[in-house]
């Protein structure tokens, strides 16, 4: 079974509160980008605006708007993912997304991984977050496979450049995730970026069990239709 789990770029607080409010009741889970320009040639909330809020959120003062009924996982797309991964797991994320990107070396990936997985994961005594492990369309494949059973799931981007929705789909990820299944054929993969509804049943048979829609739904000009569309493949 394939998820479908809206992606938001939230520019400020009220931006999130209003893509989540098109969403709830259709879906269980959706997918927060958070960018602090590190990564990326922008910077989304709570690093663009005020991040009281999110500080208000993260000290556990507020809960996370619709946290009552509506999951999410953070797809952080910063430079030191360990640095604030506990702050948005005491938010409410259920799943948390680091780059490979984000770090220098292969024991990098490897020690912000596991600890990662020790403290917050399945073997932890007081919460069980999953942690996934995203990787841009130019990084080789080869350079992941040492690290696909240190995450629970792995993103693969289907886009030329992260940092904004609207961008082009890049066919060459059916390839990839071909590649990446041949070894790993019960890794958990997700596909991040430009994901459309011509490419979705495609990304499903190449064996994508999550894909992740932003775009698509929220710029579509009808929301709640058009992610109707995608919950009916």
């Amino acid at each position: 079974m394939t998820s479908i789990i809206p992606a938001i770029l939230p520019e400020d607080f009220l931006d999130l509160h209003e893509k989540l409010e098109m969403v709830i009741g259709h879906i269980p889970m959706v997918h927060i980008d958070v960018e602090d320009k590190t990564l990326t040639d922008r910077s989304s909330w709570p690093y663009a605006g005020d991040p009281s809020e999110f500080l208000k959120i993260a000290h556990e003062v507020e809960g996370f708007p619709f946290w009552e009924d509506l999951s999410f996982e953070a797809h952080l797309m910063v430079r030191h993912p360990e640095d604030i991964a506990e702050d948005w797991i005491r938010a409410g994320a259920e799943r948390i997304i680091v780059h490979i990107e984000s770090f220098e070396s292969d024991d990098e990936v490897s020690t912000v991984l596991n600890s990662l997985r020790q403290r917050f994961g399945s073997a932890a005594s007081m919460v069980s977050v999953e942690i996934g492990l995203a990787v841009n369309i130019d990084t080789p494949i080869e350079n992941v496979l040492p690290h696909v059973l240190e995450a629970d799931f792995v993103q693969l981007m289907a886009i030329d450049k992260i940092g904004s929705q609207g961008q082009a789909f890049n066919p060459v990820i059916f390839d990839r995730i071909r590649e990446l299944k041949k070894t790993h054929e019960d890794t958990i993969i997700a596909i991040d970026g430009g994901v459309t509804i011509e490419h979705a049943e495609e990304l499903i048979e190449a064996g994508a069990e999550r894909l992740i829609v932003g775009s698509a739904i929220f710029e579509s000009g009808d929301p709640e239709g058009s992610l109707f569309d995608f919950l009916e493949l």
